[in-house]
């Protein structure tokens, strides 16, 4: 029998070559309907109407795209991705009206869309919001058994000093990259060390995450999608302390065992967060072989890895699983 839901709702930008991947993995599955929407379209490129009135406890209405519309009560799960800032949207007003524009948009429409009753999200946005800051990574792995660089946040460059000092070698890492610029450029600061005489007081005006170093034989990615687990070791020709700053194209990549301690650890650690996947960062130490847990990315980036299109139908069955026939 055909399920009263149909429709699996991808969340995303339109430049967003990760989610065409899934989106190709989904359509081969007879009779399911994806629709890609992108929330900060919201004007006259998307409209929508959700309404709830006395006993009906979920919200009920249409997207309405130039392509699709979309019923909600046929969406049968969520793949969230990289949606456009709300704030791009707005750019061109003052910036009073372009805040009060995006949290609006956000609220509402953002609302509904991120509470649909009896929907599967892959991954929802709160737990991504969750799971995203680094300290909650690190203190969450680290209860796990795994292994963590020592890491100090402070404001203080007294401290800062100290902590240089203690570890002998260390490395600056940023939280989160760096915002777009306005005419949609995108910068990064990547991973790097740091000498104790570069640290002075312009450390006071923000919050900065120091790392003892890791010397590493190489690095791991180990991509979680639900029940799979994809490992790979990377190694960068010129043995860059930050592999992502490197010619992706000439990055080598192995498959690799994960150590059983470890694969049983990144479970648990998205069931905690309340994920369906992850993208782990392993640094594997030179000498030892030791795993060194680096950060866990909710919404990591993946399509660039030789077994794409393999992770891409993992991606389809986790957001079929459990509603679709």
């Amino acid at each position: 029998m055909q399920s009263p839901r149909s429709t699996v709702l991808v969340i995303t930008s339109v430049e967003d070559v990760t989610a065409n991947l899934v989106i190709t993995a989904l359509t081969a599955h007879r009779g399911v309907q994806v629709a890609r929407v992108d929330p900060a379209d919201i004007g006259d490129a998307l409209s929508f109407g959700a309404h709830m009135g006395a006993g009906l406890g979920q919200w009920s209405g249409r997207l309405r795209t130039p392509s699709r519309d979309i019923a909600l009560d046929e969406v049968g799960a969520v793949y969230y991705r990289r949606p456009t800032p709300f704030s791009a949207r707005f750019a061109h007003l003052p910036e009073r009206d372009r805040e009060f524009a995006a949290t609006e948009a956000w609220h509402g429409l953002g609302g509904v869309l991120y509470n649909l009753h009896g929907v599967a999200y892959v991954n929802h946005p709160s737990a991504i919001n969750r799971a995203d800051f680094k300290p909650a990574q690190l203190q969450r792995a680290a209860q796990l058994g795994m292994t963590i660089p020592s890491t100090l946040i402070t404001n203080d460059v007294a401290r800062a000093r100290r902590f240089a000092a203690e570890q002998g070698s260390i490395i600056y890492k940023s939280f989160r990259g760096v915002p777009y610029a306005p005419d949609g450029q995108v910068a990064a600061i990547w991973t790097q060390p740091v000498a104790a005489h570069e640290l002075d007081d312009s450390l006071k005006m923000t919050a900065h995450m120091f790392q003892a170093e890791v010397h590493k034989e190489a690095d791991a990615r180990v991509t979680v999608i639900g029940h799979r687990l994809f490992a790979h070791r990377i190694t960068s020709p010129d043995g860059a302390l930050d592999w992502r700053r490197d010619d992706w194209d000439e990055l080598a990549h192995e498959l690799i065992d994960v150590p059983e301690p470890i694969e049983a650890a990144t479970r648990t650690y998205l069931d905690s967060f309340g994920l369906v996947f992850g993208c782990f960062d392993f640094a594997i130490e030179a000498g030892t072989g030791r795993w060194v847990f680096i950060e866990c990315n909710p919404n990591g980036q993946w399509a660039w890895l030789p077994e794409a299109r393999t992770m891409a139908q993992a991606f389809a069955h986790e957001i079929l699983e459990g509603w679709w026939p």
